[in-house]
Formats: C-alpha cells, structure tokens, sequence
C-alpha cells in the first residue's frame, strides 16, 4: 500500500498525458502539497480521465502565485484559486471565471486546556494568522467580531506567517490562539488542539444563507467557451473523484502519503474535514452568498484586497455546467 501511495505521488506530477493521444488535453497547473493533487491521484487511480476521454497533463508548481502566472502566461488551462482574485482580474479585464472546488475554510484553534472558550475571548491573547493581513479567514473573522464591537486587530497580538510556521508554533507552545488554514488546523486536531469555530460557522452571521466555496477551478472564459464539453467532463471528472474519497475509507489509506498525514489520526481529520467540504450547493445559491461577503471582505480589505471593483464582478462563476 504505501509503494503504491508513493507511485500515485510520484504519478499525478507528471507532465505526460496518461490518457491516449486522441483524448483532449487538459493542462492543470498544481501544487505539490496542495488537497488538489489528492483528487488527481484519485482520478488517475481509477482511470477517470481515460473514461472521459481527457489527457489531464500537471504542472507542478510550488505556490499559488506561480499557478495565477502561469494561467495568465497561457501554460495552463486551469488553476485552483479563488473567487475575489477572479473578480479582481476581471475588473482589470482579465476574463477569468471561477467554478466551486472546496468550500473548507479555516478555524481558530487552541490547545485543549485554553481558558479560551469563545471567539470574544481572544481579546488580550497572542493570535497566529496565516497567510498575512489579507487572508480570507483573517479578514471574516475580525469583519464577525466588528459586529461585537471587538477590533481584534488592536486587542490582540498578531503575528502573521506562513501555514507550517505558525501551526509549528502552536505545537511549541508559543501562541495562544491561530487562525490557520483547513488542513493545518485539522493536523492541530489530531494533535489534541481544539476549535473555538470554524470560519464557515462565521458565515450566516455575516449574511451568507450556507457554506461558500471560496476555492475554486479557474480558467479562461475564452477558452471555456471554445471547449465547453470539455470543461463539463473535467468537472464531471472532478465529482467522481470526491464522491470516491467522500464514500471509501480505504482510497485515503492509499492517497496517505500525498496529504503528508504523520500518522493514522492526522489522515482521519484530513479525511473529515476534507468530506466537510465538498460542495454540494447550486451554482446559483453560492453565488449569491458570494455576492454578499465579497462586500463584507472589500469593507475591511479595502482596494488592496479587491481592487477598484466595489462589487463581484458579472460573469465571475461559471454557470454552463449541465445540472447547476
């Protein structure tokens, strides 16, 4: 089992085709370690892409930043990102548009014997915050607390940083709080850290009617609109392969060493929290709720996080999937 784990690794970051040369050519650029690559083992695995009649070729790249330039360079058809960096790209007349990936979000996390017990309570602690000033869940969260009269940003200490860093410093002992992405915060779990909320419990306080999937397929509307079957059967593809994680317990075990879970506990949390957020919403309803919060974020992110678009531009989701 885990020489074929290892295989798969090595397998889905590749950049040959593993379908035949008359099946349509998809380029995705990837990251490494990101929870994308442990669909595409998945897909491979099964042979998804064969029976769609698609050749699913990988770039691998070591951040987000990389994947955005290389769509935007044309070396990629799609990318994982998300829906403010969209609108953004829209607004400056990039044509760019977003389909639901993942609708997991963060959490703020504490060791189990925390005398935190509520958000409230962080007022006057050292919090950890990844991904900087302008992170996502960094930004929901102080926009829920503004509504309590607390300015976390002020009554607390922030120590921005990234993903690993912070959650190892967590480990140390050396914050009393963090606000780190999904996969981090659910390591911490494993570890006996415990969740004061999830970011996506934040959401109906802010205006949103359910979960969002702030996380994304992006690709050029042009290109979209030349392959629109093949953008349907690549999403087609995409479903299968989180239907299979979200029924089999055993496709984790083999998946195992692409999700760098240290141990059995650690791969139990990536796997529930990960089935957590699968979306399952219509296009229509997430856009809606995106509609809503992308207000909330430019409020307190301001044009550094959304440009000069006051609102989520037309046309960022992707709404020609058949069935949404």
């Amino acid at each position: 089992m885990k020489l074929l784990g290892r295989a798969l690794a090595v397998a889905i970051l590749t950049t040959v085709p593993v379908a035949c040369c008359s099946a349509e050519t998809v380029r995705v650029a990837v990251q490494k370690t990101g929870t994308f690559a442990w669909e595409l083992a998945v897909i491979r695995a099964h042979g998804l892409d064969r029976q769609a009649d698609l050749s699913i070729q990988t770039l691998e790249l070591a951040s987000p930043e990389a994947g955005k330039i290389a769509l935007r360079a044309g070396n990629a058809d799609i990318i994982v990102s998300d829906w403010l960096w969209v609108s953004r790209e829209r607004g400056l007349g990039a044509k760019l548009t977003f389909y639901p990936y993942s609708n997991a979000l963060g959490a703020v996390m504490v060791p189990e014997r925390s005398p935190i017990r509520s958000l409230a309570d962080l007022k006057g602690r050292s919090l950890a915050v990844a991904g900087g000033p302008l992170d996502k869940n960094w930004l929901l969260l102080q926009a829920r607390l503004k509504q309590d009269g607390i300015d976390l940003k002020s009554e607390a200490t922030i120590v921005y940083g990234a993903p690993p860093l912070l959650a190892a410093k967590m480990l140390g002992g050396e914050m009393d709080a963090a606000v780190n992405y999904w996969n981090f915060s659910a390591a911490l779990e494993a570890k006996g850290f415990r969740r004061v909320a999830g970011i996506e419990n934040l959401l109906p306080g802010l205006g949103a009617k359910g979960r969002i999937a702030m996380i994304g397929y992006v690709f050029d509307e042009a290109w979209a609109s030349a392959k629109p079957d093949v953008v349907a059967r690549f999403i087609a593809v995409t479903r299968k392969a989180k239907e299979i994680l979200a029924a089999s317990d055993a496709e984790w075990d083999t998946i195992g060493p692409l999700t760098g879970g240290a141990d059995a506990a650690t791969l139990r949390a990536y796997r529930e929290r990960y089935r957590e957020g699968i979306p399952r919403r219509p296009i229509a309803d997430e856009e809606t709720d995106a509609r809503v919060i992308y207000r909330v974020l430019a409020a307190i992110g301001g044009r550094e996080l959304v440009g000069p678009v006051p609102d989520l531009e037309p046309g960022t989701f992707y709404h020609a999937i058949p069935g949404d």
